[in-house]
């Protein structure tokens, strides 16, 4: 899509004058910034393929119920079709700020810490929104669990602490009997979080949106936020406990930690190749943080405390 495209059929975007498309991320989305005559975006666009439209569609529903939560977040304004380019779009306020895996070690452990609480209480406040429908949380992750150990187990890779992983989730999978089904943002991580004038400043992409257990949406702390920033992990855990946490959460954190592995593997191959040595440097910086999982609090947390 280009300016002319966006003038042509959507005209209430006549005062645009300036489009670049945003590049980061693993998204299949087209997405653009959108500008207003200033250096700073007044949009985000993001189109899709029209056969992707009430997917799109419930994406976008979700956002809208997402922010009028009191969420910080882009502020959904309008979702449409374009048949003749065959795509579906939604249009959002564009919040300004800067990705925080970029800003957050340039910081004091002090800022990133309080960043992380305000990141926890954020993510509170977005599990507050009840799925739509009734589905059984252990049935639903354990059985995707193990569909995926068995696509590892035909890719050609073998972890040398594969049994130490698997007996700890068969150790643990009852503990996801009887959980909450709330909203997920499933990728809650630094570089889906924004920071501007050293403060949080809002939570973006939604795309890959689920529902069940809250406490999954912590498992990209253990893969992703750990290695940016510690003193924000600890702050975002802390935030959303309100200062105490249950040992209930760190057994379920493990859990979908060690889960992860397998299917981390597997995506790493099938997307990004060429990044499988990196992706298993960082399964073992997991793997050591919690002693193969002998443990199911990080060391990275309790050393830090």
């Amino acid at each position: 899509m280009n300016l002319n495209d966006l003038h042509k059929y959507l005209p209430s975007l006549k005062h645009v004058t300036e489009m670049t498309r945003i590049t980061k991320g693993f998204s299949f989305d087209g997405k653009y910034f959108l500008y207003e005559n200033s250096h700073i975006p007044a949009y985000v666009l993001r189109t899709s393929p029209l056969d992707q439209i009430q997917k799109k569609r419930a994406e976008f529903d979700v956002v809208a119920n997402v922010y009028a939560k009191g969420v910080k977040t882009s502020e959904p304004i309008a979702f449409g079709s374009i048949p003749t380019l065959d795509i579906c779009y939604m249009l959002l306020i564009y919040v300004e700020g800067e990705d925080a895996s970029d800003i957050l070690p340039s910081l004091t452990d002090d800022e990133q810490f309080h960043i992380g609480l305000e990141a926890g209480r954020e993510l509170r406040l977005m599990h507050d929104l009840p799925a739509p429908h009734v589905e059984d949380w252990y049935e639903k992750r354990f059985s995707k669990h193990n569909r995926q150990y068995e696509n590892y187990r035909n890719c050609g890779v073998t972890l040398p602490e594969e049994e130490a992983v698997l007996s700890f989730i068969h150790k643990h999978a009852n503990d996801m009997q009887n959980r909450p089904n709330r909203f997920q943002h499933d990728d809650f991580h630094t570089s889906n979080l924004l920071i501007h004038n050293r403060s949080y400043a809002g939570a973006i992409d939604y795309n890959r949106y689920d529902w069940g257990d809250p406490y999954h949406d912590f498992l990209k702390v253990a893969y992703f936020s750990r290695e940016v920033s510690i003193p924000f992990c600890r702050g975002q855990i802390l935030g959303y406990f309100d200062g105490t946490v249950p040992d209930e959460f760190w057994r379920l954190y493990a859990l979908y930690t060690a889960m992860i592995i397998f299917p981390t593997i597997t995506w790493t191959l099938q997307v990004v190749p060429e990044q499988l040595a990196s992706m298993l440097d960082r399964i073992h910086v997991v793997l050591d943080d919690h002693h193969n999982f002998e443990t199911c609090i990080p060391n990275w947390f309790t050393l830090s405390n």
